[in-house]
């Protein structure tokens, strides 16, 4: 599976999960149709945000709002792995819904691209 990535996107990923080490960044995607043009920063308001993550809600309601007026759609979501590979965990999967949507994991440097379906996590190739 293929998706398209704004460069800048990795860029931000990688400078938030950066920062936020050794906590969990985590944030939202917005695009369209497989094409990810944009990382939207929000609070990891997780009690224990070093090894989990929770999107701040009000950050989500507003992705949707702005979609829901014209604005680019909530493709997905992006979390980092400050201790573990750029891969789902454990956790992840657990908490999955199998929407459909993308997810970008980012450790050791680097950001890996996957899709949250029905029957598990799809590796996919930006």
């Amino acid at each position: 599976m293929d998706i398209e990535v704004a460069s800048e996107v990795i860029d931000l990923i990688l400078a938030q999960a950066a920062s936020a080490h050794p906590h969990e960044c985590c944030g939202i995607l917005l695009g369209h149709d497989g094409c990810v043009e944009r990382a939207l920063p929000a609070t990891n308001v997780h009690p224990d945000p070093s090894r989990h993550f929770e999107i701040d809600p009000a950050a989500l309601i507003g992705a949707h709002k702005a979609a829901r007026a014209g604005g680019a759609q909530v493709v997905g979501y992006y979390h980092s792995h400050p201790t573990g590979l750029a891969e789902p965990s454990a956790t992840d999967c657990a908490m999955a819904a199998g929407d459909g949507r993308i997810w970008a994991i980012a450790a050791d440097g680097r950001v890996s691209w996957w899709r949250d379906r029905p029957d598990g996590f799809a590796a996919l190739c930006p």
